[in-house]
């Protein structure tokens, strides 16, 4: 299957026989919570998921969006509806790095059958509603580890012996501004991917054949491993997403530079090379 639908797929599902289980993913960094924005207008039928408390553990050493826990993350899942035999399709505003980071959980956790509105919310242009849905109980139990992941010694590691990708902009890679984090700068033999450049401007995805072109000229080669990070898992998980969309799997390390860069430890490079 896909992992990403189009607004028009989406509208027909939704008005076929066993239509998806829809969830609003709509998220800012930094920014308030956009339940409010779900609460005046979403697709009809979904479900608001907040990022920060569901789909991400409490910030801390493991970084500022460590896995949720699982219990927390199968509660949350099961109260909007979802099991494992019923297709899930996850939605936010347009940038689409929350929906990917559902996507993700969602498909790391054991789920077979879960797609990204390509374009998000403002991608849409059916019926929205206000009416705050109360679906039937799901079934879903997350079973982590149907999707790669990497903590910080397998991304380590893969830098060297494969494909390394940081998602985050490209000043932040090169160390030339840090907004967020402790420390400016890239993993040692990581290359700069901007998951910027995965998409048009209007965040829709760009064709696959042209991602898969991209990937490769960054090196991707068909035998290649391949991870990402970004700063804590948000924008790599759609960076992931994209590399599914080419055909390229890929694992995701988690804490990413938010969990890196507070390690003393770790080596830090800096400026436009890998090394």
């Amino acid at each position: 299957m896909n992992a990403i639908i189009t607004a028009p797929e989406l509208a027909g599902d939704l008005a076929g026989p066993n239509p998806p289980v829809l969830l609003d993913v709509r998220w800012q960094l930094g920014g308030p919570n956009l339940r409010p924005e779900y609460e005046k207008a979403h697709i009809p039928g979904a479900v608001f998921v907040d990022l920060d408390s569901e789909l991400a553990g409490p910030a801390g050493a493991a970084g500022r969006h460590p896995l949720p826990d699982p219990e927390v993350f199968g509660a949350a899942m099961r109260a909007a509806g979802v099991s494992e035999d019923r297709d899930v399709v996850v939605y936010d505003g347009g940038q689409g790095w929350a929906a990917a980071r559902a996507w993700w959980l969602l498909g790391y956790s054991g789920h077979p059958s879960v797609r990204v509105l390509d374009g998000g919310f403002a991608a849409w242009s059916g019926p929205v509603s206000s009416q705050i849905p109360a679906p039937e109980p799901g079934s879903f139990k997350p079973a982590r580890g149907s999707r790669p992941s990497l903590d910080a010694d397998g991304a380590a590691a893969l830098a060297r012996s494969g494909l390394l990708l940081d998602a985050r902009a490209g000043e932040r890679y090169r160390g030339e501004v840090e907004p967020i984090d402790p420390v400016g700068g890239h993993i040692p033999g990581a290359v700069s991917a901007p998951t910027a450049d995965n998409v048009t401007e209007d965040g829709r995805f760009l064709p696959a054949a042209e991602l898969a072109d991209r990937f490769a000229s960054l090196g991707a080669a068909p035998a290649t491993e391949v991870g990402v990070y970004c700063g804590s898992g948000v924008s790599g998980a759609h960076e992931v997403l994209a590399l599914a969309v080419a055909g390229i799997p890929a694992a995701l390390y988690v804490g990413s530079w938010s969990e890196w860069s507070q390690d003393g430890n770790r080596p830090v490079a800096v400026g436009p090379d890998p090394q």
